[in-house]
């Protein structure tokens, strides 16, 4: 939030931080409208991504940034951290292959024991691996939505229950999201789904009128 802060409060276009050689994030999605803007200002600078719940210590996965992303791209969230394995699961615990959308899974030093005094919600998402049958071997199901890309990283795509299923079509509610965030009039947005009305719904903080947000992101997403 404090990167994406200093992005849009355009101090770097009047203030370098001349003494910083590293940027580690974590914590939240990280935008490529907001790296970019921090790129242009300190491209000198290491920039790294992480990923993590708490359940695992925090972060299972990095990547040093080490190419370019347009505003409306997805930074990956790389590979596995030292002594994590991280695995990409479908709904029958099955690897997915490469290009394959997958229920993030974590296994290695740092994952949690569970969850106190809450053994149902514990056995809920700790699970044996299932591609391991010989012996004891905990990992813990993220609920978050990862692929593999062309060069081996994993992408965050969204969170499990942020998959909607909305007049026949499966709608990853964090895509729309990406692409209305990477508007240059838009500071943050979030959308979710209106139950009730059976509306896709979109709050965003910025000077964008409506009919240019559509603009923009009607060749992003599907219509």
């Amino acid at each position: 939030s404090a990167f994406n802060l200093v992005s849009t409060s355009k101090v770097l276009e009047k203030k370098k931080l001349e003494t910083v050689n590293k940027v580690i994030l974590g914590g939240e999605a990280l935008l490529a409208k907001h790296l970019n803007v921090w790129k242009r200002a300190m491209p000198q600078i290491m920039y790294v991504n992480l990923y993590g719940p708490t359940e695992v210590t925090v972060d299972c996965t990095y990547y040093i940034i080490d190419k370019e992303y347009s505003d409306e791209e997805a930074v990956p969230i790389g590979v596995a951290c030292e002594n994590k394995e991280v695995l990409l699961l479908d709904e029958n615990l099955k690897e997915v292959l490469d290009g394959e959308p997958g229920e993030i899974c974590v296994r290695g030093t740092g994952l949690a024991k569970g969850y106190y005094n809450d053994f149902g919600k514990t056995n809920n998402v700790f699970i044996q691996n299932p591609l391991n049958p010989y012996y004891p071997d905990i990992i813990y199901k993220t609920g978050d939505i990862g692929i593999k890309n062309k060069d081996g990283l994993i992408v965050f795509q969204a969170r499990k229950d942020g998959q909607i299923k909305h007049m026949g079509y499966r709608i990853e509610l964090g895509e729309i999201e990406r692409a209305v965030n990477s508007f240059e009039k838009i500071n943050s947005a979030i959308c979710f789904y209106d139950e009730f009305n059976k509306k896709i719904v979109c709050t965003y903080e910025g000077d964008a009128e409506d009919i240019e947000i559509i603009k923009h992101i009607q060749n992003i997403v599907p219509k």
